[in-house]
């Protein structure tokens, strides 16, 4: 073997270890986190890659990703945000859609609240409740969905005043779980989580707001790692897991 070619096997080498070792960062809005680390374990199973996933609001992300953070993914809980990001030039197309989210209602089961899919038990429980919480409607898809749902039949002005607002949609049903709030607005995926669903009543907010479509892309320069997991977010066995967590898929 010559020198020559044994140089070109070491560097072919190294640039695959270097490969093989970038990690890639994903961001996930918090009303995906329990169904998403199903996901990430059924993938990891066959991609061993080193993902690095944050959880968060996605009014927070995209303005980070404007500012230059070196996210490879980012998986919203919205269309807003990544079409912005698109035009923007920050990522690789427009994405895909790869879920559509419900809101849902809940109280603290040991607040006394009696809830169900009625608007007259909604409402009661709106009147009677001191404190609601809701995600931030700047920062949370699923905040601007809960204040639509409001506006939308005519508890706005029941709400208003009571209203603690929570960075993202998780934070929110925290609040709840937690009897930091008597009722609050979350998302119905995060409803279907064990350690969540003991502790709450629901209620199922079937109308009343746009549909919560819930957008994904890829930045510019993403890992293959990225591209990978970008394309499992869509395969069969992925929406069988989002339907599971209360999401519609296309």
């Amino acid at each position: 073997m010559t020198i020559r070619k044994l140089f070109l096997i070491l560097c072919c080498s190294l640039l695959t270890g270097i490969a093989n070792a970038t990690t890639t960062f994903v961001v996930v809005a918090a009303n995906m986190k329990d169904a998403f680390i199903e996901i990430q374990n059924q993938f990891q199973k066959e991609n061993k890659g080193d993902l690095k996933v944050i959880y968060g609001s996605s009014g927070n992300f995209a303005s980070q990703i404007m500012n230059g953070a070196p996210f490879h993914l980012f998986i919203s809980a919205d269309e807003q945000y990544p079409l912005e990001l698109f035009k923007k030039g920050k990522t690789v197309n427009e994405g895909t859609v790869y879920a559509i989210g419900k809101l849902a209602l809940i109280s603290n089961k040991g607040k006394g609240f009696a809830l169900d899919d009625s608007k007259e038990k909604i409402a009661d429980a709106i009147k009677r409740a001191n404190k609601i919480a809701i995600a931030k409607p700047e920062l949370a898809p699923y905040g601007r969905a809960s204040v639509e749902y409001l506006k939308a039949n005519n508890l706005w002005e029941l709400a208003n005043k009571k209203i603690v607002y929570a960075d993202n949609i998780a934070m929110a049903a925290m609040f709840v779980t937690t009897g930091s709030a008597d009722v609050g607005f979350t998302a119905l995926s995060i409803t279907k989580s064990p350690s969540v669903a003991k502790q709450i009543d629901t209620a199922e907010l079937k109308d009343g707001y746009q549909p919560i479509k819930q957008r994904m892309v890829l930045i510019k320069n993403p890992t293959p790692d990225a591209v990978r997991l970008y394309e499992f977010m869509q395969a069969p066995k992925t929406k069988e897991v989002l339907r599971s967590f209360g999401y519609q898929t296309p």
